[in-house]
């Protein structure tokens, strides 16, 4: 099932023969070894020789190698380097600080720095409220993890979520024009963590908490709501139910179902799940069944930890009991956040008519899309090379926008459920179909959107300032 992307994707620079046929058959010799052609430049040129960059997305560091041999083995081509596009792309990192205002002269250094900061200084000992308005706080969001569940790849330290937390800081940026900042720490323990981040807060107005493992996730999030008097999101958490919600709205309007008669089974109960669950109760769905590794919840099940006996208590009508196969029989909808290659289409063929499968493992789902497919009148993924992505993109950069604009002191179930109606509505009912139930996260209209419903939802709370 998996085709070559741009996450893995390679440049070849190769020296040819200048024949006719040169272009015809270094292109070729990529293709039957699996690669996909991506660019194709010239550039040197000579009487008896070209030297071309061959730009191909492939599956994996061997298969980059199985690309470069084949080329290599052409009579009278010679490989010169290659290189990996991804990496070129994170050398010396992908974000940095730029002065917004002109340091020309010593008239600006000395109303920017010394002695002209220490007035401001002094306003906001006086009045703490004006550190939004005199400094950055009232933009800047700090993009916090331990590194411990960073991506599909598990607890690989702060040094490695790095390059996740900056790329998080650029879409930031980039979508919503809120500057955030990769803040990766370098322990595990949770108090350790709440500690550090209530000292840091008062240069944030806002803390986006990101790939810190479950269950210890959920009280670092619960602890610093009460703690601090800005902000605290957990996008693994949320961020995924409010696009999940967003999601499932349309592809129900598309089948012609309504949520309080459907049946839902989710995969998977740490963060993501969990919070899916407590978004969707919040929709009256008509019954939710969730599983895990060990089979479906329920309340006679045991050693159930805190998380699972809180699901165990709101979901499970029936207190049904079984596998995630039987669980599905008679399903409407499914939503997978937990492992790839749970079942087939077999599978599916037991769930109702016109139903609709998320499966959202990444980068394998838990069913083969296209064999979903044949028995699923709606089917979504997290890739980005099948219809229906399920992206927190279209989410967090419009969530924070909006609570910076309110200047919001915390975030509630209505805010999210707000995000999630907004990112609904950008697809109208002349777009909406089974193949496009979302918009595209490069969509200019989603991040207002988004940042609007929440703006206009947290002005209502006494909490926050318009």
């Amino acid at each position: 099932m998996p085709v070559p992307g741009p996450g893995y994707s390679i440049t070849v620079r190769v020296e040819a023969p200048s024949s006719a046929t040169a272009a015809g058959d270094l292109t070729s010799a990529v293709g039957r070894v699996g690669g996909v052609l991506t660019a194709f430049d010239v550039v040197e040129s000579h009487t008896d020789a070209i030297v071309v960059d061959i730009s191909a997305n492939v599956l994996s560091a061997d298969h980059a190698q199985d690309i470069t041999e084949a080329l290599d083995a052409m009579d009278g081509v010679k490989v010169r380097k290659i290189s990996d596009r991804t990496f070129l792309i994170h050398l010396g990192g992908k974000i940095e600080v730029s002065p917004k205002v002109a340091l020309r002269n010593r008239d600006d250094l000395s109303r920017a720095y010394t002695p002209g900061v220490a007035r401001v200084c002094q306003a906001i000992a006086a009045n703490p409220d004006d550190a939004r308005r005199l400094t950055i706080k009232r933009n800047t969001v700090a993009v916090v993890t331990d590194g411990s569940a960073v991506l599909g790849l598990g607890n690989i330290g702060p040094a490695a979520a790095l390059p996740v937390m900056e790329g998080k800081a650029a879409l930031f940026k980039k979508f919503a024009g809120v500057d955030a900042w990769p803040v990766c720490l370098d322990t595990q323990d949770t108090e350790e963590i709440i500690r550090t981040v209530k000292a840091l807060a008062p240069v944030y107005a806002g803390i986006n908490l990101e790939d810190i493992a479950a269950p210890r996730c959920f009280e670092i999030e619960a602890r610093l709501r009460e703690l601090l008097d800005i902000p605290v999101f957990h996008d693994d958490q949320h961020g995924t139910a409010i696009v999940v919600v967003a999601a499932l709205r349309n592809a129900l309007r598309v089948v012609g179902k309504s949520i309080e008669d459907c049946k839902i089974v989710v995969s998977g109960t740490g963060a993501a799940g969990s919070a899916i669950i407590r978004l969707l109760l919040r929709k009256n769905p008509g019954d939710i069944v969730a599983a895990d590794i060990d089979g479906i919840v329920h309340s006679g099940r045991g050693n159930l930890d805190d998380n699972l006996r809180s699901i165990a208590e709101r979901t499970n009508k029936h207190n049904v009991t079984g596998t995630l196969h039987e669980a599905l029989a008679g399903a409407d909808v499914f939503i997978g956040v937990s492992a790839p290659n749970l079942f087939g289409a077999e599978q599916v063929a037991t769930m109702n008519s016109d139903a609709v499968v998320f499966a959202l493992a990444n980068p394998d789902p838990e069913v083969d899309p296209l064999e979903a497919q044949r028995h699923a009148a709606v089917v979504a993924t997290g890739r980005s090379d099948y219809p229906n992505q399920i992206n927190n993109v279209l989410a967090f950069p419009g969530v924070f926008r909006g609570l910076l604009d309110a200047q919001a002191r915390h975030i509630d179930d209505e805010m999210l459920l707000a995000a999630a109606d907004a990112i609904a509505d950008v697809v109208d009912g002349g777009r909406l179909n089974a193949s496009f139930i979302v918009p595209s996260v490069f969509d200019n209209a989603v991040a207002p959107a988004v940042a609007e419903a929440v703006k206009q939802t947290a002005v209502k709370d006494t909490g926050a300032r318009s």
